[in-house]
């Protein structure tokens, strides 16, 4: 043990006599894999990691951190998109080995322990004729994707994934396992790991067998002005039709390998597939459809086609408004950013729309964007170093000139999974994202962690 850190010295000590709970220290040739993230720019390196494989191990680890004085961070699947999992010198729990599902006998909700990832819930519960909310992107982890807030193709139909979450276990700051009551719960149903290591969350399921899914791609030769056109199109179109709450249309941009690409990814989760398909050809005469492939399918090989479209890591950051409506002011600020983005796998922008039973108020959450909006994702990655910047510089600008159209249009409170938080001050961030429950969600955590022992938390508080 020469010239062994000495926090590293103690935890190798205390974990000999818990040989369960898998050690990574830097020294391991695992190490380098073990600590990689989503996100290649954050730096930053933890003091070891250790892979927990019950929620025993959780307690004990989390215990022996407290009595330390030990920094600690959470990973699930690692794709927070500031690389949070990730602190220099904290010891980084990495949940991934609690992956399991236990449905109910009544087979209306399921125990999905903390570090499950979105393919392996997703495959679990088809398995079953069963589905739950859950994100596009195979490798997120389920949990911090559903605890704090949980957009996705489902949640016009059945709600966002905090809408699921009915129990929770967890961890809490003295090490203890403990069943969240009903205050613990309103705080996790939208932040999250503030206040404890969730080991596992009780959430609602559905019986679906069949899925009608897919992606309209729209010729995008003026890149811009299809966007527009596309824009103006489904505002007329649903105004005239309300959309049934079984059908999610999520607009694309990305780079192809033609070019730069304008796409819709169609979602129709509804029993009456003929129903959807008839949608689906209400959806393409919206626009000059040059690619189809819209069909049925199942979860796992949706979320298998969803995967091919996100590089595996990334440089760079990404930027997020919401808006009430896509707007011509709206619309032709975006088209105006699409005619010049970077042409990288990594650089894209997608339109998420909230609205059914997720846009309707709720107290049993401190989620607080409940109303109707398009929550704009720019993803200003880059798949290799060298054009981070460029793609980091178009998504800063795209939100610029996005955040000087109709304010009277643009949603107060931003998405926290996507909002930047990299230079904001933690109150700022906390009412940016919380709105009118920040007090709330500050005042739980004041109460339930008085020691901050879960200090390097999304959002950071102090």
């Amino acid at each position: 043990m020469t010239n062994i850190h000495p926090q590293l010295a103690s935890l190798e000590a205390f974990l000999e006599n818990h040989p369960a709970i898998k050690y990574i220290p830097p020294s391991s040739p695992n190490y380098s894999t073990a600590r990689k993230i989503f996100n290649c720019s954050r730096p930053d390196n933890p003091l070891a990691i250790v892979q927990p494989q019950s929620a025993t191990d959780v307690s004990v680890i989390v215990k022996y951190a407290k009595l330390n004085n030990l920094p600690f961070t959470i990973r699930v699947g690692g794709h927070n998109l500031e690389g949070r999992s990730l602190v220099e010198g904290a010891l980084l729990i990495d949940l991934r080995a609690l992956n399991g599902v236990k449905i109910a006998d009544d087979r209306q909700t399921a125990i999905v322990q903390g570090g499950i990832i979105q393919a392996e819930l997703g495959k679990k519960l088809w398995d079953e004729g069963l589905v739950t909310p859950v994100g596009t992107t195979p490798s997120v982890g389920y949990v911090g994707w559903a605890v704090y807030g949980g957009y996705g193709s489902f949640s016009g139909h059945w709600g966002l994934g905090v809408d699921q979450i009915v129990g929770a276990t967890v961890v809490n700051p003295e090490g203890e396992i403990i069943t969240a009551d009903e205050s613990l719960l309103r705080g996790i149903r939208g932040a999250g790991g503030l206040f404890g290591v969730i080991v596992d969350l009780t959430i609602k399921v559905y019986p679906l067998k069949t899925l009608l899914t897919g992606a309209l791609m729209f010729d995008s030769q003026d890149i811009g002005k299809t966007f527009i056109d596309f824009n103006a199109a489904y505002e007329k179109f649903k105004a005239e039709e309300p959309l049934p709450q079984q059908l999610t249309v999520q607009q694309i941009v990305f780079n192809a390998p033609p070019g730069r690409t304008f796409g819709v990814l169609f979602f129709w989760s509804g029993a009456d597939i003929e129903q959807g398909q008839r949608w689906s050809e209400k959806i393409a005469r919206l626009g000059p459809v040059i690619v189809n492939t819209i069909a049925t399918t199942g979860i796992p090989e949706w979320m298998i086609a969803n995967g091919a479209l996100v590089p595996p890591s990334v440089y760079g950051a990404a930027r997020t408004h919401s808006v009430r409506r896509i707007s011509p002011q709206v619309a032709e600020a975006i088209a105006r950013h699409l005619v010049n983005m970077p042409a990288d796998p990594g650089t894209m922008l997608s339109v998420h729309e909230l609205r059914g039973v997720s846009a309707e108020a709720k107290s049993d959450s401190v989620f607080a964007t409940r109303e109707p909006h398009f929550m704009l994702e720019m993803c200003g990655f880059a798949t290799a170093e060298i054009g981070k910047a460029a793609s980091e510089k178009w998504a800063i600008q795209l939100a610029e000139d996005i955040g000087q159209t109709d304010a009277s249009n643009i949603v107060s409170t931003a998405y926290i999974s996507l909002y930047n938080m990299a230079d904001a001050a933690p109150a700022d961030v906390l009412a940016k994202t919380y709105g009118g429950n920040a007090r709330d969600v500050t005042e739980l955590k004041e109460s339930f962690d008085p020691s901050n022992v879960f200090s390097l938390t999304v959002p950071l508080l102090r």
